[in-house]
């Protein structure tokens, strides 16, 4: 009887764990919280100002429920701001465009190293092909006139 293994599902799908709240959006509720704890110490209690408390506490709680619930493409939204902030500091975007100034050309020339030459073999010259060849029709029957070299022992 084959090995049967059960295959993971729905594993982009977050545990919940307090109601319809995740791990990540409870910890993200809380900071938010916490914020607005600290906003409603400074605002209200140092500065008296109580309906700029309750339009700033407004805004972080939308704040906060966009990082905790807005996905774009399926992602969660503070990675989705995380690829904004890398993208506009290192943006990799290229553009090909034909023009090329004669300066840059120049420059590029200059940068290239070309190294060491490589000793080449030396090429055949036609004489010696003629002389393959001829071998080659005859069946290797043809001798020539040029004695053959043997090494020294």
């Amino acid at each position: 009887m084959p090995m049967q293994f059960i295959v993971p599902q729905f594993i982009d799908v977050e545990d919940k764990i307090l109601g319809p709240l995740s791990v990540r959006q409870f910890i993200m509720f809380l900071v938010g919280a916490a914020l607005i704890y600290i906003d409603y110490e400074l605002m209200y209690h140092l500065a008296g100002n109580f309906w700029f408390f309750l339009v700033s506490a407004i805004a972080l709680f939308g704040l906060t429920g966009v990082f905790a619930f807005l996905r774009i493409n399926g992602r969660p939204f503070h990675w989705f701001l995380l690829a904004i902030i890398v993208n506009f500091r290192d943006p990799k975007l290229r553009i090909w465009s034909k023009y090329v100034p004669n300066d840059e050309l120049k420059r590029k020339k200059e940068k290239i190293d070309n190294g060491p030459d490589i000793p080449m073999k030396p090429g055949v010259t036609q004489s010696q092909l003629q002389r393959l060849a001829l071998i080659v029709d005859t069946g290797g029957a043809f001798t020539d006139d040029v004695p053959e070299k043997k090494p020294k022992r």
